[in-house]
């Protein structure tokens, strides 16, 4: 074997040796800001499962919520739990912080951090759902509820190393602290001032999988941002209790319209895709029935002031009706859950715009004076082609009728006016 045969083979070995180790691995990230809800679990479980299928090194989720459901929340950190992929859950931008269920999601984390001037706590749980049944007196529901989330955010807490002694005191007091603060209280694992460096610190760290342990390879990192799906999106707008809400008078508005002007096919369309995209957003979201209703009643009485001559005490039943069913509506103290002002208030008076409109055009209309029939001929005027003596005929808006003198002879050529209807037959009399 020659000695340039060796070298040659050398320089393949090293060759080959420096592309594997430049070979960069993947780590799939995605952002998570806002309200912990069906759309939302339904897009980190589509990660999780993405990161998985992928084989990739570790799933990043860069998170900032003020909390959210309950339910989207342990389907997420069932989620979590199971992946063969390590989940890295982030609390970032610096101002961004991690409260309640975000408490939850960040303890079940394979690895949890934190950006400099973010916090994390505050998981007190929160009476949701569907509102207007009996109230729990006794707080006994309050206290199964409670104790329920204490035992799961210390069984997660356990499992992660964490502590669940705080953990416990997040869910019981609703704590609060800092990033520095959970990293002394070991809440978290690390603070990182960015993604890279995040990534470059978590290099070599071992972590623990359903499969069994393994180091973190972070050496070469290619980040594949996953980006929600237009049907993702779809469903994170709509919800939102602001658009949930307009979704709603939209519709009402629509079939309103449709059933006063039969045939118009359009607004009642639209009318009723609007009112099936509101409740199945109602589905998500903590509706309160008794809010629901009050605004149906609303409408109705909107509705009846049109037939019922009620001098505007229906319309402003209907308004406070309205007004208090939209405050009611959302039954959640968590903010991102709610509905703002600024939507109610316009909705509301445009609401009470639309009906005031409507209420007019319909008075308006049962003023007006008949065009047709009998009750149409009443009243108009016109000119007597022959004398009439009694009858004769006149011109009526370029039409020729049959016409009887009420009183005394009408000349030919004279202004008559119709003031009654006799089969055929118009009695007239000449118009001073």
């Amino acid at each position: 074997m020659s000695l340039s045969y060796l070298k040659n083979l050398l320089l393949i070995v090293l060759l080959a040796g420096l592309s594997v180790s430049a070979k960069a691995v993947t780590v799939k990230t995605i952002e998570v800001d806002g309200v912990i809800h069906p759309a939302s679990a339904n897009f980190i479980q589509r990660a999780i499962e993405e990161a998985n299928a992928a084989n990739a090194e570790a799933l990043l989720i860069e998170l900032d919520t003020p909390g959210g459901l309950m339910d989207s929340m342990r389907d997420i950190i069932k989620a979590m739990l199971a992946s063969d992929v390590p989940v890295i859950v982030y609390v970032s931008p610096s101002g961004s912080r991690a409260g309640s269920a975000g408490v939850f999601i960040t303890m079940a984390a394979h690895i949890a951090a934190m950006a400099p001037g973010t916090n994390i706590g505050a998981a007190h749980p929160v009476s949701m759902g569907m509102g207007g049944g009996e109230q729990d007196s006794t707080g006994v529901m309050e206290e199964k509820v409670l104790n329920d989330a204490v035992a799961y955010i210390r069984s997660i807490a356990e499992k992660r190393g964490r502590n669940a002694d705080w953990a416990e005191s997040s869910v019981r007091e609703s704590a609060s602290i800092t990033e520095r603060e959970a990293l002394e209280l070991n809440v978290i694992d690390l603070i990182a001032s960015s993604t890279d460096s995040l990534l470059i610190m978590l290099d070599g760290r071992e972590v623990s999988l359903p499969r069994g342990s393994r180091p973190l390879n972070l050496t070469n990192v290619e980040l594949d941002h996953i980006h929600m799906t237009w049907r993702d999106r779809m469903l994170d707008i709509i919800s939102n209790p602001n658009v949930a809400y307009i979704l709603m008078l939209l519709g009402m508005y629509g079939l309103f319209f449709e059933l006063y002007n039969p045939g118009s096919i359009a607004p009642g369309v639209i009318g009723g895709i609007c009112l099936i995209l509101a409740f199945f957003a109602f589905q998500t979201l903590p509706v309160n029935i008794a809010g629901l209703l009050l605004i149906l009643l609303a409408i109705i009485l909107f509705i009846l002031e049109i037939k019922i001559a009620s001098y505007g005490i229906l319309s402003i039943g209907g308004t406070i009706s309205l007004l208090i069913g939209s405050i009611m509506l959302i039954d959640s103290p968590i903010p991102g859950l709610e509905i703002s002002w600024s939507v109610i208030i316009p909705g509301v008076l445009a609401t009470l715009l639309f009906f005031g409109v409507a209420i007019t055009l319909a008075v308006r209309a049962q003023q007006r004076k008949p065009t047709t029939g009998r009750e149409g001929m009443l009243g108009e005027r016109g000119e007597a082609v022959d004398d009439l003596d009694p009858l004769g005929d006149v011109k009526i808006h370029g039409e020729f009728w049959r016409a009887k003198a009420a009183g005394e002879p009408v000349p030919a050529g004279s202004a008559i006016i119709v003031i009654n209807v006799e089969r055929l037959i118009l009695i007239v009399e000449k118009d001073s």
